[in-house]
């Protein structure tokens, strides 16, 4: 089996609450997996663990076969929520920020994906919603890390923006590399899944091949989700 991300018993604690429990997982090399959970489950907690931002209070996680280390942060591209970017920068100074703050940064390959879909030229304060989307996405995706981590890519965004995102996440894909792509947005990205991980409460619901799921439940990922988490 060709590991890369291991999780053995991991659990988070925030005081008296408790954000994961218990989380066993394996992530294997050129596989996309859906980490699926409404907003509180405990999606952006388990990522932010991994990339080494939060740490975990008991289990361990193991990044080609070493536990998580400042040394293993090198391994992950992790792309957040939250808009990083600023205003007064061009996209183009972005770009170069990115290729002078990280070693593994591919500068051509982020060009090529903003081509023809954001103009370089522009501050970022005169993006739109879809563009400063799409351009987190493709710096996230130019580092040639071991493992991607993208926490809701498609929220804010409109559906032809969230098309273009998920071009730009299957132009990046190759077998020696992981992406893990957190959403409830389950209509839009399944169609793109390797395998599909459903978490509620911080534990680990459901875990399998995204068409043995399908095949399983009778259903599509986007049903299987509706009825793990009661939607009507």
């Amino acid at each position: 089996m060709n590991e890369t991300l291991k999780l053995n018993n991991l659990t988070k604690k925030y005081y008296n609450k408790v954000a994961l429990q218990n989380v066993n997982l394996t992530f294997e090399r050129g596989k996309i997996y859906g980490l699926l959970g409404p907003n509180g489950s405990g999606k952006t907690t388990l990522m932010k663990i991994i990339a080494g931002l939060h740490k975990q209070t008991s289990g361990e996680i193991l990044i080609n076969d070493k536990p998580l280390s400042f040394e293993t942060k090198a391994f992950v591209s992790y792309l957040p929520t939250d808009n990083f970017l600023y205003d007064s920068f061009k996209v183009k100074d972005i770009i170069k920020f990115y290729s002078d703050m990280y070693s593994d940064f591919n500068k051509d390959f982020a060009l090529e994906v903003l081509q023809n879909n954001v103009d370089i030229e522009l501050k970022v304060s005169k993006l739109s919603s879809g563009m400063i989307g799409k351009l987190k996405v493709a710096l996230s995706l130019s580092r040639n890390a071991d493992i991607y981590l993208l926490d809701e890519p498609l929220n804010g965004v409109d559906v032809l923006a969230r098309d273009a995102i998920m071009d730009l996440i299957v132009k990046a894909y190759n077998e020696n590399k992981i992406i893990i792509i957190s959403s409830h947005l389950v209509s839009e990205t399944e169609k793109i899944f390797d395998s599909a991980i459903f978490i509620k409460d911080g534990n680990i619901e459901l875990n399998g091949d995204a068409e043995e799921l399908r095949q399983s439940y009778g259903k599509s990922i986007e049903n299987i989700y509706k009825e793990i988490y009661n939607h009507a």
